[in-house]
């Protein structure tokens, strides 16, 4: 099983160009699209967070269940779902702003234990950021690296969320020694500093990063470096891409039985360019489509 710990919320889509224009509810946030995602690829997936019981909450979880992912470390609040406004630019890229003050999410806190058939974590996005959830996540990445659990990074920068850049850069670097694969965009890494080599040095395994349309490159502990292009597609919105990035890696390397350190040494330029080409095709999909829609995994063929 592949657990995603991580913020569930609403983001608010616009239906048509203007600041004015009338918004459409979609169920949101990086690590339940994450979920999602590998649900809908097949993957045995459980999603660990604290969800609202408003009617937003219960939309949330519905759209789990309907993936398939495992609902039952996911805890409850009153408090209110947190929400993502989004604006689309022209070439379809998605910028926000977010309301997140007494939000349920964000009072996420440590379970005791992960799943039992828990193989791999997957960590990022807002619930890295706002505290007292942030804390806890932490705690949470920490925890399974020391247990020998495949740990998986897309901190998927909000930096509107961020009082203090400096300290979250510092934070940043804290997490890699618990981290086996980072995965992040070039935007991401430009804003972070730094480089792949210094990111490795710190502690992961392999460090993906996308380049959009351009597609992506990893490189490895090892020294090596592989690429692949993006897949021309008509972009409606970039909504969930680096989302369904993060699913069809971990879904990839799960498939592969390559969810460890030794695993990814041993994948070498054929293996790593084949699952580059998953994840570029499984982007792909969904920025074809409004919001974020992944792709199941009878649309992309032989995985």
């Amino acid at each position: 099983m592949i657990v995603v710990a991580g913020e569930a919320l609403i983001d608010l889509v616009p239906r048509a160009a203007g600041a004015l224009a009338d918004l459409r509810p979609a169920l949101g946030g990086g690590p339940y699209n994450t979920a999602v995602a590998l649900g809908r690829l097949g993957s045995p997936t459980a999603f660990c967070s604290r969800v609202s019981s408003d009617a937003f909450g219960e939309a949330l979880l519905d759209g789990l269940r309907g993936a398939g992912v495992d609902v039952s470390s996911v805890q409850r609040g009153n408090e209110p779902t947190t929400l993502a406004v989004a604006s689309i630019g022209a070439d379809g890229s998605a910028a926000y702003s977010f309301y997140v003050e007494g939000t349920a999410d964000r009072l996420f806190t440590a379970p005791d234990r992960l799943p039992g058939a828990a193989r791999a974590v997957s960590f990022g996005t807002c619930s890295l950021v706002l505290e007292p959830g942030a804390t806890a996540y932490e705690e949470l990445l920490r925890t399974a690296s020391a247990q020998g659990v495949f740990t998986a990074l897309d901190p998927n920068i909000r930096a509107v969320l961020i009082p203090d850049a400096d300290a979250y850069r510092a934070r940043f670097k804290s997490w890699l020694p618990s981290v086996s694969l980072l995965k992040l965009s070039e935007e991401d890494a430009k804003w972070l500093g730094g480089t792949p080599h210094e990111w490795l040095a710190a502690g992961p395994s392999a460090v993906v990063v996308t380049r959009g349309g351009d597609g992506l490159t990893v490189f490895t502990r090892e020294g090596a470096e592989h690429s692949v292009p993006g897949e021309e597609v008509d972009v409606v919105d970039t909504i969930g891409a680096g989302d369904t990035v993060n699913a069809a890696l971990l879904h990839g390397l799960s498939v592969r039985d390559a969810l460890s350190p030794a695993a990814l040494a041993d994948l070498g330029p054929d293996g790593w360019t084949d699952l580059l080409r998953l994840a570029a095709r499984a982007a792909a999909i969904t920025c074809s489509r409004a919001g974020a829609e992944p792709p199941y995994a009878a649309e992309l063929g032989a995985l």
